[in-house]
């Protein structure tokens, strides 16, 4: 589904990442940990078209990618929950959840002002996909209430929704359980074993090794923008390198 293949990008020189490979398979949860400044954030934004690579190759479904705009990504399927919640303002949480569908519409601006059939159709589409993200997520109840008036963790479950919505090849989480409570994150744990269970290819991105052990079928360990481990979760988690990395030492 993902390849990444001697990734880099560097800031003033310094390298955020470096010769960076990863593959994820279809169908498999694939987790890339690390401490602070280990250069997740900058890989998840290379692979999603937010930051240019200086070198290196993704390839998306057999299709080289690196040279395209996010948005032209997101219509071969890959969606984006991001670290930080992002909503549109002055809109409802359904409504918010209904933009995740616009890179799958049909009908064009014409149909759209003349509120014919095929745009009458994309609709009625869109309203039902909206309806059962939301459902997934466990918004049903704040539905129709303004998505800005969330508190952090309901706005994480929306970002969640609206991804959805997409109908994604292959979704792409960053630092999805960062600032949420135990049972939040037990609700957002919850909900990624449903969707492998279902067949959805994910890619999590996280600080917490634990979360991503519990959930990943294999796990991509970074360190100072390079990888330093890479296997079964049960096997990185007793890597000295690794355990160097989070502790400062290997014993």
């Amino acid at each position: 589904m993902l390849t990444v293949t001697g990734l880099s990008r560097s800031f003033g020189g310094v390298y955020a990442v470096r010769d960076v490979s990863l593959s994820v398979a279809d169908g498999e949860v694939c987790g890339v940990i690390g401490p602070n400044g280990a250069g997740k954030s900058t890989l998840f934004n290379l692979i999603t078209g937010h930051l240019t690579a200086d070198r290196g190759e993704i390839s998306f479904g057999g299709r080289r990618v690196e040279r395209l705009a996010p948005h032209r990504r997101a219509r071969l399927g890959m969606s984006i929950v991001f670290q930080a919640a992002r909503v549109f303002h002055g809109m409802t949480v359904r409504e918010n959840v209904m933009v995740g569908m616009h890179g799958r519409t049909r009908a064009g601006f014409v149909a759209a002002a003349l509120r014919l059939p095929r745009h009458r159709s994309d609709e009625r589409e869109i309203a039902a996909e909206a309806e059962h993200a939301i459902d997934r997520v466990g918004l049903a109840e704040w539905a129709d209430r303004p998505a800005d008036r969330l508190p952090i963790g309901q706005q994480r479950a929306l970002q969640l929704a609206r991804a959805l919505c997409a109908r994604p090849r292959l979704l792409l989480l960053d630092e999805p359980a960062s600032g949420l409570r135990a049972e939040e994150r037990e609700r957002l744990a919850a909900l990624v074993e449903e969707l492998r269970a279902g067949g959805l290819t994910i890619l999590l991105v996280e600080h917490d090794v634990a979360f991503v052990t519990r959930l990943a079928d294999r796990v991509t360990v970074l360190d100072l923008g390079q990888v330093i481990a890479d296997g079964p979760p049960a096997e990185v988690r007793a890597d000295p390198l690794v355990r160097a990395a989070y502790l400062g030492q290997a014993s």
